[in-house]
């Protein structure tokens, strides 16, 4: 394998990797690591293309890798610059390519002439989606001396320790032609021959799922390691993914050829339904805003032409149907289904008791073909979280712990299935439960799952109107087998989880609240998103603001709070239970469904460096929405710190009295 060019080190320094684009080559000692300058560590896929430049869905993209690219308090890294550079290979610490599962971020760095990527661990959707594109990763950093001495690297080098699968997408230079010689019967498909054994609750839907030699699908059982390509129960895609892989489909397959099972397909208008009213005029002046609105035009066109579902935009008002996670967990994710999705949230249905994960463009579009994708079966961690929480504690603070453990931050969580477990999980409702499952996404895990149980039933029977008998049969043998082995097993109390709060930068960064040195004033609140914006988490806000209603106070002068629903069906919820009224007299903006802020798309995003934010989103990597500080909190935080004024717990007022008294 020949890769002819240059070395980029992304460097901390960001003098360093300046020197590095004005034709510098760092010398780079790879038997002692330590004589060597720090390597950025979690490379988000915000940094590497920024949401906004993800409007492009060509080559063009090929001018913008790491654009976001935060080193120090400096962007060291301008539009054209690693394309002209003549690198080959770009090098980093842990964790990269965590965060949203776009796949602009690969193409755009192989479009900008990067063959290979090194780093000392990868995220899973970042790293398939390398692999089915034709970039190369790897782990082993004495190939930077190989590639400067001009050597003929074999293949060999980048395909040992995969799976059978892997090995051969990597081989045929991509998941799509890998696919097609799949059809035309010219690959290995090596059968699953586990033994029946115990088995996780994900193994055993997986064991339901995959598909066999003879085109027949599941087998007795399965065990970690396992590849091959699982059925999809239903697949759905959004705005900022359609079009790459629509046009993918059109070019290699055909524009007439109809998509496997389009019945079992979504599309959501979700992404960027607010875009227009935070759009810089400098954006607007590149183009931006039009290229959006191609996004949209693409993907209704696609959907029209192939007979697809699409959850789009209000006729009425402005805003959209719901979030994709939102509808998808009420309106459609079944327990025991496998579920895929063009988003790193897709776990968000694992509260449902099924098997739900993001993929990337790629895998979106052979899926379309196939109504498969590749899967090599994780190892699971189980989190068992026991005893009973306190009053102002939620899934959000638990799922902040979790996030902020050694074990996830050191990146040993990466691709692994997190099972949430013990009584004060089986406690939360399916709604806080997708809070938890939903953040699997920000540990970096393969999914997130709990166990489906009654509170599953009578969701089901309540929010879709299913019979009692036909639900509770869909969940029987829904449980881990005594016995099923773990990767890990993490055990926590409750009782000793108080509110927390992740402090910029990344949501492992948490913090309880009762710790931060000094009083942080906030001028921007935000309540929303897939994680935050479900009915529970409006009873929360609600909760929040009418206890301050009750006391004659409302949201502080000096922050604006903006409550945006994530679906139709939660914002019809408030209007039953009176909640806008609330809301509205507390002095907060309420907003209609979209992702918006929490992917710098909507109100809610900063506007200055040194803007405070605190948000009920998943997510606060460097200028993800916006370039404020932005502190991660439970809906109750959140609302709580905006009627303050600063980050505080909430203390519900019956006991602030019982305490005074």
């Amino acid at each position: 394998m020949p890769l002819k060019g240059r070395v980029l080190f992304l460097t901390e320094d960001p003098s360093l990797i300046k020197r590095q684009l004005a034709g510098e080559d760092l010398p780079w000692d790879t038997k002692n690591p330590a004589n060597n300058p720090k390597l950025r560590d979690d490379i988000s896929t915000d940094e590497i293309t920024p949401a906004h430049l993800c409007f492009y869905f060509d080559q063009t993209l090929g001018e913008i890798p790491y654009l976001g690219l935060k080193c120090g308090n400096e962007i060291p890294i301008q539009r054209g610059d690693v394309k002209r550079g003549g690198f080959v290979a770009a090098v980093s610490g842990k964790r990269r390519g965590k965060g949203s599962s776009r796949e602009q971020s690969p193409y755009a760095e192989m479009c900008a002439g990067i063959q290979l990527v090194i780093a000392e661990n990868i995220e899973r959707i970042y790293k398939q989606n390398c692999q089915n594109l034709g970039v190369l990763t790897s782990t082993n950093f004495s190939l930077i001396d190989r590639i400067r001495a001009g050597e003929q690297i074999p293949l060999s080098e980048f395909t040992q320790g995969e799976d059978e699968i892997t090995r051969q997408v990597i081989e045929y230079g991509g998941l799509f032609p890998f696919n097609v010689a799949r059809m035309q019967g010219k690959v290995f498909l090596p059968p699953i021959q586990t033994a029946k054994r115990p088995m996780t609750l994900t193994e055993k839907v997986f064991a339901r799922h995959m598909v066999r030699g003879d085109g027949g699908v599941g087998v007795p059982a399965v065990q970690p390691g396992d590849s091959g390509f699982t059925r999809v129960d239903l697949r759905f895609s959004h705005e900022y993914v359609t079009p790459m892989a629509a046009i993918f489909y059109e070019q290699f397959v055909g524009k007439d050829v109809p998509v496997n099972d389009a019945a079992s397909i979504r599309f959501f208008r979700d992404h960027l339904t607010f875009l227009d009213e935070v759009i810089s005029e400098e954006k607007k002046k590149m183009g931006l805003l039009d290229l959006a609105t191609q996004l949209k035009l693409k993907q209704e066109s696609f959907a029209k032409a192939q007979g697809i579902k699409l959850h789009g935009e209000l006729k009425d008002r402005k805003g959209s149907e719901g979030i994709c996670h939102s509808v998808m967990l009420e309106s459609y994710a079944l327990p025991g289904q496998v579920n895929v999705g063009s988003d790193s949230h897709t776990p968000h249905v694992g509260a449902m008791g099924c098997v739900a994960f993001g993929i990337g463009t790629t895998d979106v579009f052979n899926s379309w073909i196939t109504k498969d994708v590749r899967v090599k079966v994780p190892e699971s961690v189980k989190i068992v979280i026991r005893g009973k929480k306190q009053p102002n504690v939620t899934a959000k603070d638990f799922i902040l712990k979790i996030l902020s453990l050694d074990y996830v931050r050191s990146g040993k969580a990466l691709a692994k299935v997190m099972e949430y477990a013990g009584d004060a999980i089986e406690e939360l409702s399916v709604d806080e439960r997708a809070t938890m499952t939903n953040m699997a996404a920000e540990i970096g895990g393969f999914t997130g799952i709990v166990a489906p149980d009654d509170k599953v039933v009578d969701f089901l029977v309540e929010r879709r109107g299913m019979d009692h008998k036909q639900a509770e049969a869909m969940i029987a043998g829904l449980q881990s087998d005594p016995g099923a082995q773990y990767a890990e097993v993490i055990e926590l109390d409750a009782a000793g989880i108080t509110p927390m709060v992740a402090t910029p930068g990344d949501p492992g960064n948490g913090k309880y609240i009762h710790d931060l040195n000094t009083p942080v004033p906030v001028e921007l609140a935000y309540g929303g998103t897939c994680t935050a914006g479900k009915n529970e988490d409006m009873d929360m806000y609600a909760r929040v603001l009418a206890d301050a209603l009750k006391h004659g106070k409302r949201v502080a002068d000096s922050v604006k709070f903006y409550i945006q629903f994530g679906s139709q069906e939660t914002r019809d919820y408030c209007v039953q239970q009176g909640y806008l009224d609330v809301f509205q007299k507390a002095g907060a903006h309420v907003i209609e469904p979209s992702c918006g802020a929490c992917i710098n798309a909507g109100p809610g995003v900063s506007t200055r460096p040194d803007q405070v934010v605190i948000s009920a989103q998943n997510r606060n990597f460097p200028g993800r929405s916006g370039p404020g500080q932005m502190y991660l909190a439970s809906p109750l935080t959140v609302a709580a710190s905006a009627v303050a004024g600063y980050i505080v717990e909430y203390q519900p007022s019956a006991e602030r009295e019982l305490v005074g008294a």
